[in-house]
């Protein structure tokens, strides 16, 4: 399970620089669910996703237990906001304003925090376990890793968008 905690914690770290660059989204996106929608507590919660990220990376299994937290709450707001049908525009994940929640961004927040959660349980997070498989093994990690994330983050912006430009032309043609 280190591979898919790896990429959780990567793609935490680029969510929580997204909220610190671009807050309005996710304040929105809190604000059309009833939540409290700060700015100020938009960007705190990004720092947080960067510290949470950071120490998970470096080894910590309480910063792997706040990856499945983080991952469980992202999973609990896209469902919350799927269910109510409140029109929201944005899930805010990632700090812009024009991603809007599906039902694929519910099942990958909670694949991600099963993996967190499941790495977290076996005490070997982060980046010393691989670098303990050695040059070869650590080379290869990083580079699926890399790979992985940007899946990840393709499957969480770009499927989005591509589906609502889907559903504004049927919509346009109708």
């Amino acid at each position: 399970m280190q591979l898919p905690f790896l990429v959780g914690t990567v793609v935490l770290a680029v969510a929580g620089a997204g909220k610190l660059r671009h807050p309005d989204g996710t304040a929105q996106a809190l604000r059309t669910q009833g939540l409290p929608s700060h700015r100020g507590l938009v960007q705190a919660l990004g720092v947080l996703e960067l510290l949470t990220a950071g120490a998970a990376v470096a080894g910590s299994s309480v910063a792997a237990w706040g990856v499945s937290a983080f991952y469980t709450g992202f999973t609990g707001f896209v469902l919350l906001a799927l269910l109510r049908g409140r029109p929201m525009s944005s899930c805010g994940c990632f700090g812009e304003p024009d991603l809007p929640p599906t039902r694929t961004h519910v099942g990958v927040t909670a694949l991600l925090a099963v993996a967190a959660s499941t790495a977290a349980s076996s005490g070997a997070v982060g980046v010393p376990p691989v670098l303990a498989l050695g040059p070869a093994g650590a080379l290869s990690t990083f580079a699926v890793t890399a790979l992985l994330c940007a899946l990840c983050l393709l499957t969480l912006t770009g499927l989005p968008r591509l589906t609502a430009a889907r559903t504004t032309i049927r919509g346009a043609a109708a």
